[in-house]
């Protein structure tokens, strides 16, 4: 099923979502994410977006390891044997990129590839039944558990993570990425991962289908305000990552499937171009630029601003929306030049060969 264009598209996309990646966690720690103006919108335009579709594409890789029309039983075990094992890496090494950023997704996929192991060669329909389930499991607990729960909002830190009651709570219901809803984009990536999409009709159709959810579900948050809506409504129907309620899901999903088509697309008809292939090697590279990006990144922006990692702008002028964007894009061509010069070397980046080592 798989093909080169496919392979193409998927690579770039992964390069589209890590570059937004780079833009919101520069922009979380040193800007001012709040403020306004052309700049300041733009680069919050990525909020949500970038981590869905990355969370997406990852489902859609673990689908398409998984995309052969049979496996024997031994095949199956020695598959499944292998996403656990990168599960329980992407956990341990977000665990320990959490200490130095709390806002990691890392252990987070740990979570998600520990369950899609187990729902490899089950029907893809399942998949969506799973994500609807995800979704409403998270509203059912939203009613039980009040999200602020564990939350300082004015730091953006969880207080109580390292305890195990606020441990479970952060992964599973009110952590940046807890498995409860976003395991649903996970599986809706491993839905999306088993379609045809060799065939036109199937990008026509995912395109179709998703404008369709995004523009109806922006046209009711933009009506919402109005005179006599309540503030409880407003404010469920407006929310923008946290929390992650349905309308929030609608809005990223079927978005991030419109940049997804748009990247299929962009690959069949430049995939061969030399920018492409460059590109390509990033998308594969993901898991390094997301660590590399949280480290070495960071330390360089604070060095270039003075602005402290440890408390971003908070006492200090923030770095200014032009700056972060600039910044954000030269870090992305560096990544790529980085990119093109490793693949030339090696067939996997450095943290991918550490993950494809532990797994076996």
């Amino acid at each position: 099923m798989e093909t080169k264009k496919r392979i193409v598209g998927f690579d770039l996309a992964r390069a589209y979502a890590i570059f937004g990646m780079f833009v919101v966690n520069f922009n979380i720690v040193f800007g001012e994410h709040a403020g306004e103006g052309a700049i300041n919108t733009f680069l919050n335009l990525f909020n949500g977006n970038s981590s869905t579709l990355f969370v997406m594409l990852a489902g859609m890789g673990v689908a398409l390891l998984s995309n052969r029309e049979s496996y024997t039983d031994l095949e199956r075990t020695d598959l499944r044997s292998i996403i656990l094992k990168r599960s329980w890496f992407l956990f341990l090494i977000g665990l320990l990129l959490f200490l130095w950023w709390p806002a990691d997704i890392l252990h987070f996929y740990g979570g998600y590839m520990h369950v899609a192991a187990w729902l490899l060669f089950i029907p893809k329909r399942w998949y969506l039944v799973g994500m609807a389930g995800a979704i409403l499991l998270w509203h059912l607990l939203s009613g039980i558990i009040p999200f602020e729960t564990g939350w300082n909002f004015e730091t953006l830190q969880y207080t109580d993570f390292w305890t195990v009651e606020g441990f479970l709570r952060n992964t599973f219901y009110n952590g940046w990425n807890p498995i409860f809803p976003w395991m649903g984009f996970f599986l809706f990536g491993m839905w999306l991962g088993k379609l045809h999409w060799q065939d036109k009709a199937t990008k026509i159709k995912v395109m179709a289908a998703a404008m369709g959810v995004y523009l109806t579900t922006e046209i009711v948050r933009y009506l919402i305000h109005q005179p006599g809506v309540s503030a409880e409504l407003a404010q469920y129907l407006t929310a923008d990552y946290l929390p992650p309620t349905l309308p929030f899901m609608l809005s990223t999903g079927s978005f991030s499937c419109v940049l997804l088509v748009i990247w299929f697309w962009v690959g069949e008809r430049w995939g061969e171009t030399k920018m492409a292939h460059w590109l390509m090697a990033t998308g594969q590279l993901t898991l390094t630029h997301y660590i590399l990006s949280l480290t070495l990144g960071m330390l360089l922006f604070s060095w270039l601003t003075g602005l402290s990692y440890i408390n971003g702008a908070a006492g200090h002028t923030p770095a200014s929306p032009l700056f972060i964007l600039l910044f954000s894009v030269l870090y992305f061509i560096g990544s790529v030049a980085f990119s093109a010069w490793w693949k030339m070397r090696f067939k996997n980046g450095p943290f991918e060969m550490l993950m494809r080592r532990f797994s076996g």
